[in-house]
């Protein structure tokens, strides 16, 4: 039977090798409403943090985003920070930086080690993915390298393109989230992944966004997804469940398909 591959730091599985991992945002537009964010957030007991940098009114500031990073970082103890800049082509937040000054901010981020992994979209320059990837390894940052497409679901062929073009770029997971108009577009997007963790290297990560989507953030881990993006205080794409119903859910998985 074919073993879908968890995500791992320093060589070890996340949270022992859950599967799915739960990964929760955050999304507050200044320090201490982040600060807020995680006292709701971290009892609730998420795999994964992402920190949405877009969201956050400083995100020019350098020095006070590194600081918000490494105070995240104490406050989440063992829980893993994932940075994200998300492009405002892909769904993103409109922000004041050029690419060459997001390039610098990752730099920055990345060296000084507040971070665990690190988002960056494959539609960008190949020359920026290259210095993206290059500092998130020199800093043994894992590098998630993603596609979003909010508007439809590309065909089959294309969403395991997708997936195989981030793992030939270098990433250490592969990441696709994509918009529904109906369920046939959800089952693409799950076959699509089905088929792409059978012949990735790495892990990957799926979901279908909006109403339908929701689906696919129940029960994408079946398919191969190796982690589920679930709403702790605020969500930060449509169609993100509370953390308490996706745990539920996946408890219920868990037991109905053999786990104990």
């Amino acid at each position: 039977m074919h073993t879908p591959k968890p995500i791992a730091l320093k060589g070890k599985p996340i949270a022992d090798g859950k599967f799915p991992l739960i990964c929760t945002p955050l999304v507050g537009r200044t320090f201490d409403k982040i600060m807020a964010e995680l006292d709701v957030v971290l009892p609730k007991k998420p795999d994964v943090l992402e920190w949405r940098v877009d969201f956050f009114e400083h995100i020019g500031d350098t020095v006070a985003v590194i600081a918000a990073a490494l105070a995240i970082k104490s406050k989440a103890g063992r829980v893993p920070l994932l940075f994200t800049r998300r492009s405002i082509l892909e769904g993103g937040e409109k922000i004041a930086l050029n690419e060459g000054q997001v390039i610098a901010l990752y730099t920055a981020v990345c060296e000084s080690k507040s971070i665990d992994l690190i988002d960056y979209e494959m539609a960008n320059d190949a020359a920026n993915i290259v210095r993206v990837r290059s500092v998130a390894q020199a800093n043994d940052i894992k590098l998630v390298l993603s596609f979003h497409n909010f508007s439809y679901t590309p065909g089959l062929e294309t969403l395991v393109g997708k997936f195989l073009m981030a793992d030939q770029l270098g990433a250490e997971v592969a990441k696709v989230a994509v918009m529904p108009r109906d369920l046939d577009d959800v089952l693409t997007l799950l076959t699509a992944t089905r088929e792409a963790s059978k012949k990735l290297r790495i892990p990957l990560i799926s979901m279908s966004m909006g109403p339908y989507g929701s689906l696919s953030r129940l029960i994408g881990g079946v398919f191969g997804s190796s982690l589920s993006f679930a709403v702790g205080a605020a969500s930060s794409a449509p169609g993100q469940v509370p953390i308490e119903d996706l745990n539920t859910v996946l408890g219920i998985l868990h037991r109905s398909m053999g786990g104990k």
